[in-house]
């Protein structure tokens, strides 16, 4: 079981160590429509429409991988205080009750707009923008898979927890 949840987290390790660049490139980028705009008075819609997509892409795919290193937002009323076997059991329900069945729901409601995209190559958000909107859009089951995934390995965690293995 513990195998199988250190290759889960193989996977959002990786694609977390690929997308924190967008970060630096993210900045890079407002920096230089910045100093264009300002500076040189250009301006250009495609531009400041990569910085959007860049930001959907770092946070959407890192989704995962912020799980993994459990960083991700808690509300936390009783769990702080709890001890590991009440931790590992919060987060197994969590997982069950709620993570895995709305990264679920929201896969199948947004696949049919994501495969129409797809099939039309839908194009720009605005008039003079990226003619990728599908890529963006790709990015919703992106971000429901890798979640998922992070939850399963998870999920074999705490069960290892609860039952006295790890």
């Amino acid at each position: 079981m513990n195998r199988l949840a250190d290759a889960l987290d193989t996977i959002n390790r990786n694609v977390g160590y690929v997308v924190r660049w967008l970060a630096l490139l993210m900045v890079l980028a407002q920096f230089g429509i910045v100093l264009l705009r300002y500076v040189f008075g250009v301006s250009w819609v495609w531009a400041n429409e990569s910085v959007l997509y860049m930001h959907a892409a770092f946070f959407m795919i890192a989704a995962g991988y912020t799980l993994l290193v459990d960083e991700h937002v808690r509300v936390d009323i009783w769990y702080a205080k709890e001890g590991p076997r009440g931790k590992a059991l919060t987060n197994l329900l969590g997982h069950l009750v709620l993570l895995i069945p709305s990264m679920t729901v929201l896969l199948l409601y947004s696949w049919p707009s994501v495969r129409n995209s797809w099939k039309i190559l839908e194009g720009p958000i605005s008039v003079g923008g990226i003619p990728a909107s599908f890529l963006l859009k790709t990015l919703i089951p992106i971000f429901c898979v890798l979640l998922i995934i992070q939850a399963v390995a998870n999920i074999l965690r705490d069960l290892a927890r609860l039952a006295g293995t790890r």
